[in-house]
């Protein structure tokens, strides 16, 4: 039996491009949604749970807001912005809420860059399923910390994310650090 006899067939749909394809299994437990909610209410919603009842990953809080680390992080230091109240759409959250959520990034950035030496950020919300959003019944503002350099082979080729400390660690290293206004 010769080599191409051996190895699986992978027929997909059309033609073929001449498009390289890149596999990312890392992702599966995301895209399969491992710890979403079951529904859209707050009783479910692990935004709205997170701070009654776990300060596991949660590095700050405000009146109206919060900064928690991400569980699936794309960097180290991925933190989310989330206000307390089960909000879906920012056009519904309030002048405070919004001016919260733009301190407490503004915040996670100056802490991050100033523990961690971050090159750049990415900053985000996806409003909605459709536009990304993993949780889209509650909103939450994306601080992904960026470095030169920093997306690589290895989620892809070696299977492995390359997060320097664990999440306790960084939580703990943000929170003692946090530079507040």
């Amino acid at each position: 039996m010769s080599d191409d006899e051996r190895r699986p067939r992978r027929d997909g749909p059309g033609e073929p491009d001449g498009l390289e394809r890149l596999w990312t299994p890392h992702r599966m437990a995301y895209i399969q949604g491992e710890n979403k909610p079951a529904d859209a209410s707050s009783g479910e919603c692990p935004f709205c749970r997170i701070p009654r009842e776990d300060d596991g990953l949660v590095v700050r809080r405000g009146a109206l807001a919060y900064a928690v680390l991400n569980l699936y992080p794309y960097s180290p230091g991925h933190v989310l912005i989330c206000p307390y109240r089960h909000v879906a759409d920012y056009t519904d959250v309030s002048h405070a809420e919004s001016d919260e959520i733009a301190d407490l990034t503004r915040q996670a950035m100056r802490t991050i860059r100033a523990v961690s030496g971050a090159h750049g950020f990415n900053l985000g919300m996806n409003q909605g399923a459709v536009a990304g959003a993993g949780i889209a019944a509650h909103l939450h503002q994306h601080v992904v910390p960026r470095w030169a350099g920093d997306q690589n082979f290895m989620p892809i080729i070696g299977r492995t994310k390359t997060l320097p400390e664990l999440l306790d660690e960084t939580r703990a290293l943000l929170e003692a650090a946090w530079v507040a206004d």
